[in-house]
């Protein structure tokens, strides 16, 4: 039997989907670290590789495969680790890869060095324990020093079962993380250099551990000296509490004036069938008094297009939404059939074809949406907390998600200056560092 060790120490790793998954993947990247591994690149020579897989559709579980079976053809003779959502729910097709040495679901990914260490057998070993559904700590090891924004995992897990989401089987049901164990990460990430935190999880809104909740770990993160700025991914509509507007407009409180609030969809009937808690008024109503609240708030949503029974008026129903409320862009998904949800069973299906016109209608709303909101605030001065360098000019985010480009002969990485926006390229756009050091703006 041959343990992976002893072929060297050489890790590589990739990860798929969301930014929860992307959270995970730099904890175990920290571990293997401490292990003494060199992390290199992926499709580099690697003596282990991990694979971070995703399952939200088909098209996520198809390139989990392309991603797994090119990894081995580069390095035939690595020890291949296989985690993630796929791995939960595909264990079956991912075993029959030749070259598969581990595969290991939701409820024990942070630990896969710990099964590599076992070694190989002839058949890959599965790791698919079922999800507990009590609250979690996480283990850190990383101290090397970062200079980006970081990730910081405070929930897992989702009891809302949308018809068409496969999350609650894959990642199990809502829990909530330690709320002195979190505290103790962030304060370890400020330590490190971090100046923005990202608060990640499946549906981090009903967070909730020993009587604190989310607007508690928003305070309690506040307290942080080093931490300048905090920053919600992903949040339901109907989980958001409005205290959240009064810490965005507070120039002392570091939450940021930025929300994704997922829509799905602009239509009433689909919403139905989707079981979604709120109606197409609701989500109106919660994004327009955002807007009011915080001026210069950025929200975000997703859609998904393609739920079977979504007629031409529904989807037009979608863009109308997108088209005239303050969201200033949208992620846009098309439905895919995933075992075990309800919407399996729904009839009326909808073609490929319409799904991806409907697609591309949404990806062409949404550019329009962003030029328009980068064109509300040219001319305007922020925050950008800059993050690295990329064709001589640095790049960064304002408080409410612009993505700004700069140049400067000063080195600018990890750092927060005030920028006056100018013209508008793509998805960012283009700025002029105006002071050293930036003060209370968005």
């Amino acid at each position: 039997m041959t343990v992976p060790n002893s072929l060297g120490k050489r890790a590589s790793l990739h990860t798929l989907g969301c930014r929860l998954n992307q959270a995970e993947t730099i904890l175990i990247r920290e571990k293997l670290e401490a292990d003494g591994y060199e992390i290199v690149a992926f499709g580099e020579p690697a003596d282990l590789g991990i694979i971070n897989t995703c399952t939200v559709t088909n098209e996520a579980d198809a390139k989990s495969r392309k991603l797994i079976r090119s990894f081995i053809r580069t390095n035939p003779e690595a020890y291949v680790a296989v985690i993630g959502c796929y791995a939960q729910m595909g264990a079956k097709a991912i075993a029959e890869i030749e070259g598969v040495d581990l595969i290991v679901g939701n409820q024990e990914k942070l630990n896969v060095l710990e099964y590599a260490r076992q070694g190989r057998n002839p058949e890959p070993l599965i790791v698919r324990d079922r999800i507990d559904r009590d609250g979690f700590t996480i283990d850190t090891a990383g101290v090397s020093p970062l200079s980006r924004r970081a990730n910081l995992k405070i929930q897992d897990g989702c009891d809302f079962m949308c018809s068409f989401c496969v999350i609650p089987f894959a990642r199990g049901r809502a829990r909530s993380r330690d709320f002195q164990n979190l505290l103790v990460e962030a304060r370890q990430l400020a330590d490190r250099g971090v100046r923005e935190l990202v608060l990640t999880g499946v549906n981090i809104g009903t967070y909730a551990d020993g009587g604190h909740d989310l607007v508690d770990v928003l305070d309690a993160l506040n307290a942080i000296e080093d931490i300048r700025r905090v920053r919600i991914s992903s949040i339901e509509p109907t989980t958001a509490p409005e205290a959240l507007f009064e810490r965005m407009s507070d120039p002392g409180h570091s939450l940021l004036p930025y929300l994704h609030l997922p829509l799905q969809s602009g239509s009433g009937a689909v919403l139905e069938g989707m079981r979604r808690r709120y109606t197409r008024a609701d989500y109106l109503d919660f994004v327009e008094r955002a807007a009011v609240a915080v001026p210069e708030i950025g929200i975000g949503t997703d859609i998904l297009v393609g739920m079977p029974g979504e007629t031409d008026v529904d989807f037009e129903d979608t863009c109308t939404v997108l088209r005239d409320s303050p969201l200033f862009y949208a992620h846009v998904f098309k439905f895919s059939e995933r075992d075990g949800t309800a919407a399996v069973r729904m009839a009326d299906k909808v073609s490929p074809q319409i799904k991806d016109a409907r697609g591309a209608v949404i990806r062409r709303l949404s550019a329009e949406k962003l030029r328009q909101f980068h064109a509300r605030h040219a001319g305007r001065t922020h925050e950008v907390l800059f993050e690295e360098q990329e064709n001589g000019f640095w790049t960064g985010y304002t408080g409410n998600f612009i993505r700004v480009a700069a140049c400067s002969d000063d080195i600018l990485e990890n750092e927060a200056r005030s920028v006056r926006l100018g013209q508008s390229l793509g998805d960012m756009m283009m700025g002029e560092v105006v002071a050293e050091h930036a003060g209370n703006l968005v």
